[in-house]
């Protein structure tokens, strides 16, 4: 799945950094946290392979 903003791919690319090894997962915080322990590595990074031209920088959450 696609991100939605930019805020959304670069806590992706942190989480998939993280589930790499990359960087250790204590410096994660926020979203990519939960993101690290709830995704897949193949959904991580196809989140954060999206492209970030034209994504906003945050989406605002709606009340449906």
């Amino acid at each position: 799945m696609p991100a939605k903003s930019q805020a959304q791919q670069k806590a992706a690319g942190a989480a998939l950094a993280a589930k790499r090894g990359e960087i250790p997962k204590s410096k994660l915080k926020g979203a990519s946290k939960g993101m690290a322990d709830s995704m897949s590595e193949k959904q991580l990074d196809e989140m954060a392979s999206t492209k970030r031209k034209g994504k906003p920088q945050h989406v605002s959450k709606s009340k449906h």
